[in-house]
């Protein structure tokens, strides 16, 4: 019978059944569904474990003092899988797992793998990251262009998805690309035209080589490293007092432009005061280890203060070197990770032995006025030096004079001479001894000053006897008091001049341990004041144990933890590295959580790639330069990043890298690139500091009257366009140009920076004082420029050249007559209301700017300034393409 005819009648239906039989037809399809996906062999690794983790592991995971039922998910062998399985199908809310409360409840899919694994016997694996990577086959060549390691695993990958990959991107993109991405600043016009010039086969790499070259290339490297690590120039908590730490940021900068080797410079912070005869340098990057927050004296119990700052140490070497989360093992086994107590507070010794306070010093000093607390060293310039010494010198001889000046004791009656036979008694009993004279606390010379006046000792009356000259005359006690108040007077003076130098000489902040060692206890809690079981110093028990030394009983030493950090069997620091490394150049890491590769963290999306990179990196001797050029010379970074949309849907993160990463660049490259392409941005590097100009009064939110500082005065001048890495961090409220833009408050480590778009951005785009002065200098030198002037079709050459300065590219046509017409609308808005002109222009800070006073030259200027303004804000210009 043809369908079309078919005619069916239903009867009148119970609601209830019908729901209740849709239900079932949904349950049932659901079911179906997900069998189908787990069509194939389950791993634990990459099926099991993820889901065990986020529903499990809680309440059935590491934490053994917090097991519900008694029973481990994570260990092969501890739980009754029959009974998991009748529990994850349970209907019953009182025996469904995981339980109600939890809100977490499995999806179908879920359950159909958890099956599948049980059916295919439970195997279990130990987690990937804690397991030494091995050196992996290399996929097959498919493919005449991508034969580099790198580019066959990525191909690999990219086709096992069913992807293929994209062009490679034309040259002004690849450019641009490198140099914001090796540098953080975009080429110049000198550059583009050089690389667009350059026939060679050798272009390419030599781009890359001459980009690594550049001094650029360390600061941007270090700005990344300075998130991770928490630097700041405050204490953070409470009063966020100065803190002068900028030779160990200038030391990290200095570290990447010279390729110090990786695991050098992981060794030198973690225990770079306990090399030998350590350098300078290694001193200053043992600073890391006092990058944590510090809270005011008198603010918490000294005991605590010094509890929490320890803590912070440790966490921090989680998250930098290990990728781990150690601080979640501070109260209680980590509930997720194989990380005991005993674990966390075994790492916790090594840190607890700081010879210095946990708290910040007295507010006042020359000391708290540089932002300093011992320990610390000075690193004065030789003119610095050689000053610090003279008034050292005169300031000691001044002392001494002093001390001569002070009023004379008054000499005591003489004893009463005992009998020889009484006195020779009393020592014999022990009860009375005679003993020297000690010398007068209030003049510590006592014992070489002249006698009382009015009476001789007799070597003095020889010695008078045999000298030609009369002794010096006795000063009366007015005369006296007049010559000390001099000296102190020229004491005080050498004193403040003396710490005028010192101000300006820089110092920072190291490590250094105590003589005696301190113990380390489990907190039991987490609670500073409730001391458990002592611990000894040791590595986490789930990771390779350090190597044995010469001698097993010697107590291992932050030496001993930095070497065992780098060691090539541990499976951790490499792996975290490159994968920071990968990030920084592709915008994800291959393991996206790059902050935490334990169970909670997501898995690398190309495995035996990460596993490739670290092994290479360690092999090259932990090359950083030779790391970075090994991704940016791939065939799969060099891809055009223009894809079709369905592309962009399907893999939004572009985690199977079969396109060019595109996304926002960072707040420090935004800013920079603007006082970069505008001829501002100093050149400058090094040295303290700077406060680039921000809203007045923010710091009046955060900041006690009692802080220092508390209130914000920009610099002036050259520092105001120093580069961002230099600019002052306050932990309470950092600069908030770069805020706006996610930029952390460096209170913790940060390994990743999240990525928003928000209307803030380009509101703050768009009203920068700064960046409206950087257009208008621009605009000037536009003008001024006379090789631009020979233009028949009016302004067409200067908005060209405008253009491809600061977008790297030049403009269509269809762009080129949209600048144009903006031009000509702002010429004639400024025409009809010339004093908004004259005060955009007086706005400026360049004082070639402010020489123009002509009205119409500037309206003229405003309109320009307008059309650069409104190309800096252009998506092109703040996206990494």
């Amino acid at each position: 019978m043809p369908a079309s005819s078919l005619s069916v009648v239903f009867p009148t239906a119970n609601p209830i059944a019908l729901t209740l039989g849709a239900a079932i037809v949904l349950a049932c399809c659901t079911t179906a569904q997900a069998e189908q996906t787990v069509a194939h062999e389950v791993s634990f690794q990459e099926d099991v474990r993820p889901i065990l983790s986020n529903h499990c592991f809680a309440c059935h995971g590491p934490d053994e003092n917090h097991n519900a039922a008694g029973f481990r998910l994570d260990v092969e062998g501890e739980a009754d899988l029959d009974e998991v399985l009748v529990r994850i199908d349970s209907e019953d809310p009182d025996s469904i797992m995981p339980p109600p409360d939890m809100h977490k409840p499995l999806k179908p899919e879920q359950v159909a793998i958890l099956k599948q694994w049980i059916e295919q016997g439970a195997p279990y694996e130990t987690h990937w990251s804690f397991v030494a990577p091995t050196p992996p086959a290399l996929p097959e060549l498919v493919d005449a262009d991508w034969t580099s390691p790198i580019d066959r695993f990525v191909r690999s990958k990219m086709e096992s998805k069913g992807l293929s990959p994209r062009p490679t991107a034309d040259r002004r993109t690849l450019i641009r690309r490198l140099s914001l991405d090796l540098t953080g600043l975009p080429p110049t016009a000198e550059e583009i035209d050089a690389f667009l010039n350059d026939d060679s086969e050798t272009a390419y790499p030599d781009l890359v080589d001459r980009l690594i070259a550049k001094p650029a290339f360390g600061e941007h490297m270090a700005r990344y490293w300075l998130d991770l690590v928490r630097f700041a120039d405050t204490n953070g908590m409470h009063h966020d007092h100065y803190r002068e730490m900028t030779p160990y940021r200038d030391w990290v900068i200095r570290s990447f432009n010279e390729n110090l080797p990786f695991d050098q410079f992981i060794v030198d912070q973690l225990a770079g005061d306990l090399h030998p005869d350590p350098s300078v340098n290694q001193l200053i990057a043992s600073g890391f280890n006092r990058l944590h927050l510090i809270i005011d004296r008198g603010t918490a119990l000294p005991e605590e203060s010094f509890m929490k700052n320890v803590v912070d140490r440790v966490s921090a070497v989680g998250t930098a070197f290990m990728g781990l989360t150690l601080q979640c093992a501070v109260c209680h086994d980590h509930k997720y990770d194989p990380i005991s107590q005993k674990d966390f507070y075994s790492l916790y010794a090594f840190f607890n032995n700081f010879d210095g306070g946990p708290e910040t010093g007295g507010r006042r000093g020359t000391d708290f006025q540089r932002g300093l607390q011992p320990p610390f060293i000075e690193l004065p310039s030789d003119e610095q030096a050689q000053t610090l010494a003279r008034l050292n010198d005169e300031i000691a001889r001044l002392q001494t004079e002093a001390k001569d000046l002070q009023p004379k004791p008054k000499p005591e009656p003489p004893k009463k001479e005992e009998p020889a036979a009484e006195k020779v008694e009393k020592e014999t009993n022990g009860k009375e001894k005679e003993t020297e004279p000690s010398p007068s606390v209030a003049n510590p010379d006592a014992t070489n000053s002249h006698p009382p006046s009015g009476t001789v000792e007799p070597s003095q009356e020889k010695a008078e006897e045999e000298s030609p000259t009369p002794a010096e005359p006795e000063m009366s006690p007015e005369e006296r008091k007049q010559k000390l108040q001099q000296v102190q007077a020229a004491i005080a003076k050498r004193n403040q001049e003396r710490d005028g130098i010192l101000v300006n000489v820089p110092a920072t902040l190291v490590m250094k341990e105590r003589a005696e060692i301190r113990p380390a206890h489990i907190l039991i809690r987490g609670a500073y004041d409730a001391p458990g079981e002592v611990v000894s110093r040791d590595t986490p028990s789930f990771l390779p144990p350090m190597p044995t030394t010469d001698d097993p009983n010697a107590t291992k030493t932050r030496m001993d933890l930095a070497r065992w950090m780098v060691d090539p069997t541990n499976p951790l620091t490499a792996r975290v590295a490159v994968n920071r490394f990968w990030q920084q150049l592709f915008g994800v890491g291959l393991v996206k959580t790059s902050e935490d590769f334990g169970a909670q963290g997501q898995l690398p999306s190309h495995p035996k790639l990460l596993d490739h990179l670290a092994i290479d990196f360690i092999e090259s001797g932990w090359n950083v330069q030779a790391l970075m050029r090994s991704m940016v010379n791939t065939q799969a970074y060099q891809q055009t990043s223009i894809a079709p949309s369905d592309d962009y849907k399907s893999d939004p993160q572009n985690r199977w890298l079969a396109r060019g990463s595109r996304y926002r660049l960072d707040a420090e490259v935004i800013r920079d690139q603007v006082l970069s392409v505008c001829g501002l941005l100093s050149p400058t590097m090094y040295g303290k500091s700077v406060k680039p100009p921000q809203p007045e009064g923010l710091w009046k939110i955060v900041a006690m009257p009692t802080s220092y500082p508390n209130s914000y005065v920009p610099d002036s001048g050259e520092k105001t366009v120093r580069r961002s890495v230099y600019t002052f961090w306050k932990r309470g409220l950092p600069p908030p140009q770069m805020t706006i833009f996610d930029a952390p408050n460096r209170d913790s480590c940060i390994a990743r920076r999240e990525r928003t778009n928000t209307p803030l951005q380009a509101l703050m785009m768009m009203n920068e004082p700064q960046f409206f002065s950087a257009s208008t200098t621009f605009a000037k030198r536009l003008l001024d420029d006379e090789s631009l002037n020979a233009d028949e079709g009016g302004n067409q050459k200067r908005l060209a050249a405008a253009y491809e300065t600061i977008t790297s590219r030049p403009p269509t046509d269809a762009a080129l007559e949209s600048l144009s017409q903006s031009l000509d609308t702002f010429q004639a808005l400024y025409e009809s209301q010339p004093a908004e002109a004259t005060s955009l222009v007086q706005r400026c800070t360049d004082p070639a700017v402010q020489s123009v006073t002509s009205v119409p030259d500037q309206i003229r200027l405003a309109a320009w300034t307008m059309v650069v303004h409104s190309i800096l804000n252009l998506d092109c210009v703040r996206t990494r393409e």
